[in-house]
């Protein structure tokens, strides 16, 4: 698409950044850092779907690479790599206010968003608003592992677009989890998806809902 171009920002002090950047015809100024969960990469058709729309609702996407996927193409992150990922988000978010003066929201699936979650617990400021999608409330079957230590501190309002069939957290439980943290949440629930959260039978309607509800979440409009 012309308006989609190779994105690579290496500059000094800041871990590479890397990805795609969409830019709409009739920019507003502001922009979604958005990236992808610990089995896929930038390039995953949720992310690319997901991308486009945002771009066409006036939005600037960065959909990147989180730093594990640079380093190989394919497998799970290693033991040890969330930090160094965390700094990819803080570093693609710092690449973008470098390129406009809007909003700048941050977004993920599953393990990308838990990560951009927790940047941004601890880093209160970083970002506008949270897009985030799947969210791994805990390991499939092990419901009293959550990863919800962060959410206490979490000051940056999110919105969580999660399916009502997904085996890293049930609506319920995620409906619990979300009284933890102090700042605006809304959970977007998603019927007959899972943990990838697009599928065959969704995948027509299902970008222009998380753009409407996220649009609603962040400006009060569609």
């Amino acid at each position: 698409m012309d308006n989609v171009r190779e994105f690579l920002d290496t500059s000094p002090n800041e871990v590479p950044v890397r990805g795609f950047l969409h830019s709409p015809a009739t920019p507003g100024g502001d922009c979604l850092v958005l990236t992808h969960g610990a089995g896929s990469s930038c390039n995953s058709p949720l992310l690319v779907s997901l991308a486009d729309a945002f771009c066409a609702s006036g939005l600037i996407v960065l959909r990147c690479d989180l730093p594990f996927r640079q380093l190989r193409p394919t497998g799970p992150p290693q033991r040890g790599s969330a930090e160094r990922d965390q700094q990819g988000l803080r570093a693609a978010t710092a690449s973008m206010r470098r390129l406009t003066s809007g909003r700048i929201f941050l977004g993920g699936h599953s393990y990308g968003g838990r990560q951009g979650s927790m940047l941004s617990a601890a880093e209160p400021g970083l970002v506008d608003r949270l897009l985030l999608l799947s969210y791994p409330l805990h390991p499939p079957l092990r419901r009293d592992e959550l990863r919800t230590g962060h959410f206490p501190k979490l000051q940056t309002p999110a919105l969580f677009v999660h399916g009502n069939g997904d085996g890293f957290g049930s609506i319920d439980e995620m409906t619990a989890a979300l009284k933890l943290i102090l700042a605006r949440t809304e959970l977007l629930s998603v019927t007959g998806a899972g943990h990838e959260l697009m599928t065959k039978r969704n995948r027509d309607e299902l970008p222009t809902i998380v753009v409407d509800a996220f649009r609603l979440f962040a400006y009060g409009v569609v």
